[in-house]
């Protein structure tokens, strides 16, 4: 059995069963756009007329990471002496 290889420009979500609240998605998933892997969220809603649509989210898989890099840089450099 192969593999599952990203292809870019596409994605996949997956029903999310552990939902407890209305603010987390419905739905959750990952794409690759532009050779960016992004998290994906999806809520469903309805608009003023009724109609149902699917709002999104999209994370990069390596914001977090970044993040907590930019965050440890600047702790490490107040606590430089000079």
């Amino acid at each position: 059995m192969s593999q599952y290889e990203q292809k870019d420009n596409s994605g996949a979500l997956f029903v999310n069963d552990k939902r407890e609240k209305e603010t987390q998605p419905n739905a959750k998933g990952s794409a690759m756009i532009g050779g960016v892997e992004y998290w994906v969220s999806a809520w469903t809603n309805t608009s003023s007329k009724g109609a149902k649509y699917q709002s999104l989210k999209f994370e990069r898989k390596d914001a977090k990471f970044d993040n907590a890099a930019e965050q440890q840089s600047e702790v490490l450099s107040d606590e430089i002496p000079f």
